[in-house]
């Protein structure tokens, strides 16, 4: 199959869609498929094969995003060039509606992953965000229902989306973890490159540092935890326009020198050597679809705590590998307590976290990806 992705976001931004994106296309190109990425220019974008570009400006937001521009002149005769089967959108605003359009034009089926709970994201709107989470629900509702399929992350998603009256045909396909990343690291290198005692306790949280990923929680939590546990020691790793706001806030808390942030952008096999070197990873955003960054947590065999909302709520078994809480400080610190103060605990959550990520391999779900556009091709 010739697959034609479009997306209001890729790398270099970095974020949970751009990394599912990613994922779905190498596993889907290991499968025999051509996929093929529409996404918005970049000032420090490198040319990568069968990525397309559009012109595009920074948005007033953020000044890592791009908004690109929705004009596409030549863009469906590019996808009769490439002999495109299907079109898969990833956003149903600019680029997403873009491709939606050209479908629908060139009488191919439409895919959209519905990868993020957009009204849930009205703080970004400076004016009106009640009435501007009613637009986008109108919206959105009216893009899914005009789909030959909607593909949701996780089954908790799915029924909110029906609820929301949402009735195209819908599948949950979550996005895979590829468990090779995470086969091989190194369990000391945190420790020594921090100069970390064997007797502290670490906590972990990656997040892209904005304000919906409730960071400004993780911090009172771990206020709590490092009263009742002063060996405690927290990293806060990703990069977003809240990272001077999480430093100050550190540091007004008297936490500076048991806080690491680390703002910038990581390799893989780094990443992987943060998540091998922690104890428990902590995590409090309630506007996960799905929320891979704890899958990959699992896939080192961290424990992970955190509130039960979402699509989070189906990524974390209770009590199997970790614990789903309330959306407050206390009740996020009083689990990890539990889980940072029972060794015998945490290592039983551990072995079961590295299970619970096996269930989801990339090339497993990326299977059943091709399966359903096959089934829409027939």
């Amino acid at each position: 199959m010739n697959i034609a992705m479009f997306s209001d976001s890729y790398y270099p931004y970095v974020s949970g869609v751009v990394r599912s994106i990613e994922l779905f296309r190498h596993e889907l190109q290991q499968l025999g498929h051509n996929v093929y990425i529409f996404a918005p220019a970049y000032r420090r974008q490198t040319e990568e094969e069968g990525v397309f570009r559009f012109p595009s400006i920074t948005a007033p937001t953020n000044k890592n995003f791009s908004l690109a521009l929705p004009f596409a002149p030549g863009v469906g005769q590019k996808l009769r060039d490439l002999k495109i089967d299907l079109v898969h959108c990833h956003s149903p605003f600019l680029l997403g509606n873009v491709g939606a359009r050209t479908a629908r034009r060139h009488n191919l089926p439409l895919v959209f992953t519905h990868h993020t709970l957009y009204d849930l994201y009205v703080h970004y709107v400076p004016l009106f965000p009640g009435l501007a989470r009613r637009l986008v629900l109108g919206f959105v509702r009216r893009f899914c229902n005009r789909c030959n399929l909607v593909i949701t992350p996780t089954n908790v998603v799915a029924k909110r989306l029906r609820e929301l009256g949402i009735n195209a045909p819908m599948q949950a396909i979550p996005t895979g973890l590829k468990l090779e990343e995470f086969a091989n690291p190194d369990n000391g290198w945190l420790r020594r490159e921090y100069g970390i005692g064997p007797e502290e306790k670490v906590i972990l949280c990656v997040a892209r540092f904005g304000k919906e990923k409730n960071l400004d929680m993780i911090l009172e939590a771990f206020r709590l935890i490092n009263r009742d546990c002063p060996d405690s020691r927290l990293f806060l790793v990703g990069i977003g326009p809240c990272e001077e706001e999480l430093r100050t806030m550190a540091k007004d808390m008297g936490l500076a020198s048991r806080v690491t942030i680390v703002g910038r952008r990581l390799s893989r096999q780094t990443l992987t050597n943060y998540y091998a070197g922690a104890d428990l990873f902590m995590y409090a955003a309630v506007t996960e679809t799905q929320g891979i960054i704890i899958g990959e947590a699992q896939a080192v065999g961290l424990p992970v705590v955190a509130v039960g909302a979402n699509g989070v709520a189906e990524m974390v078994n209770e009590g199997f590998d970790g614990f789903l809480t309330a959306p407050s400080a206390a009740a996020l610190a009083e689990n990890s307590l539990v889980i940072l103060q029972n060794e015998e605990l945490r290592q039983r959550l551990s072995s079961q976290a590295r299970e619970s990520a096996e269930q989801i391999s990339s090339t497993a779900t990326a299977t059943r990806m091709a399966n359903a556009y096959a089934t829409l091709l027939k």
